[in-house]
């Protein structure tokens, strides 16, 4: 299959791509090589009647497991994470707690 310089030029604005005149006719070669191999691949017979049985990684049927919602262990125990934990929650500063008022005009 032979792609024209017209549809190289068509592919470039779908592709929104700025092509050089000079690439075009390598770009026209390159694309007409492409779709000859790709027409030679469905040119390939692909039932399994007729010929190998495709090839695919793994078992034949996937198990897969059961949704379990579980919680995650974490490396430390939440009271070991900040520095004041109490009542199962983070104890963090007030805003503003810290401020001593030299930014203020």
């Amino acid at each position: 299959m032979s792609v024209s310089r017209d549809e190289v030029l068509r592919i470039a604005h779908l592709a929104e791509m700025d092509i050089d005149e000079a690439t075009l006719p390598d770009l026209a070669d390159q694309l007409s090589r492409i779709l000859d191999y790709v027409a030679q691949l469905n040119a390939v017979p692909a039932s399994e009647q007729g010929g190998a049985r495709p090839f695919i990684a793994g078992p034949d049927t996937v198990r897969f497991r059961p949704d379990e919602v579980r919680p995650v262990p974490l490396a430390l125990p939440l009271a070991e994470l900040a520095p004041v934990f109490k009542d199962g929650f983070f104890v963090v500063p007030r805003l503003g707690q810290f401020d001593d008022g030299a930014g203020e005009q």
